[in-house]
């Protein structure tokens, strides 16, 4: 598991209200440089934002009720952002837990889009940067840019929550190039500095305080992988939130990578997060993915996306499709819905 582990601990995560941009003549360093482990950590060191959690905002109460209902979403760059919100609203979540979300992509019209969120809600959000996105991306994203520029480059994970955060933290899973290192088998047509990562933040509820976390774990590898991250996750978690009820949501990528047919239930992060007093039954049965305007691929559904709570029991669950009131498909995802109350 060395080669997962990040080299700062939670005491260097910063919170800010921006994260310092990749400025042109480091984008080219980064372009240049050799496409191995060793260099990705050199240069992951040497940026910022990749240890800082920006917040913003406006928060719309002071409490959350003792049964928040949270929402867990993969929202697949959100080229919708505004669409999206709406689509939540009538599902009234106290808490968002976002993944790929972009700041500054052209693909995305160069927008903020978790800020775009939190302004369509009322609500307070927490951003980290899970890749800084040297290129354009993938072949099915560039119809969709304006521009032949990314502004800032940003794609990451995020947190919406009807209240101010308490304190929040990023936890990073890995930190030798998986995106960007020849070695690691990174995809030529998405380079990108960054690895996967989990925002975490505690809430005040009417029950007590509680902890969430939005993670998003690595598509592009094994059972054997992901669970090393989850366990990286955890360790993170109780240095951080000790003692507390948590609810992990978001893109877990069980069962990719895992031929023939993409079974999740052979993921080692089940039994694992289990051991250490974590509990499934807040996700309900049933597929998550679908084919959207930038992943139009049908042959392959799948279960991806999960909750996971410690001292908490679940009172409602649901999928929630991604398809607009309009028919349009906001996701590859359908988001997670669940309701839990305090034990």
């Amino acid at each position: 598991m060395s080669g997962l582990l990040p080299r700062h601990s939670l005491s260097d995560i910063t919170v800010a209200d921006a994260l310092p941009e990749v400025t042109p003549a480091e984008r080219d360093r980064l372009l240049s440089a050799p496409r191995t482990a060793e260099a990705h950590r050199a240069l992951l060191a040497e940026v910022p934002a990749m240890r800082m959690v920006q917040t913003g905002g406006t928060p719309t109460a002071t409490m959350l009720p003792a049964t928040p209902t949270v929402v867990a979403w993969n929202l697949e760059r959100c080229i919708f952002p505004e669409d999206s919100a709406a689509h939540l609203s009538g599902h009234m979540p106290d808490i968002v837990l976002l993944s790929e979300m972009d700041h500054g992509m052209a693909r995305t019209k160069q927008r903020h889009t978790t800020a775009a969120m939190a302004d369509a809600t009322g609500m307070a959000y927490a951003y980290g940067v899970e890749f800084y996105e040297m290129d354009l991306g993938g072949p099915t994203e560039r119809p969709y840019c304006d521009d032949d520029f990314n502004a800032i480059g940003w794609h990451g994970n995020a947190i919406l929550s009807k209240v101010p955060f308490s304190r929040v933290t990023m936890i990073r899973l890995d930190d030798h190039g998986h995106w960007f290192s020849a070695e690691a088998g990174a995809d030529p047509e998405q380079p990108r500095l960054g690895g996967r990562m989990a925002l975490a933040a505690v809430v005040e509820t009417a029950g007590g305080p509680l902890c969430v976390v939005s993670t998003h774990l690595e598509s592009n590898a094994g059972s054997e992988h992901r669970g090393q991250q989850v366990e990286i996750l955890l360790d993170g978690i109780d240095a951080f939130a000790p003692g507390l009820p948590v609810l992990i949501g978001g893109d877990l990528n069980t069962g990719n990578h895992v031929p023939p047919d993409y079974d999740w239930r052979a993921e080692a992060l089940f039994p694992l997060a289990e051991a250490r007093g974590y509990s499934w039954d807040f996700t309900v049965d049933g597929p998550t993915t679908r084919a959207s305007l930038i992943s139009p691929h049908t042959e392959r559904v799948m279960k991806l996306d999960w909750f996971a709570g410690r001292g908490l029991v679940a009172l409602d669950r649901a999928i929630l499709s991604s398809i607009s009131a309009e028919g349009m498909p906001l996701s590859d995802h359908d988001a997670v819905l669940c309701k839990v109350r305090m034990t």
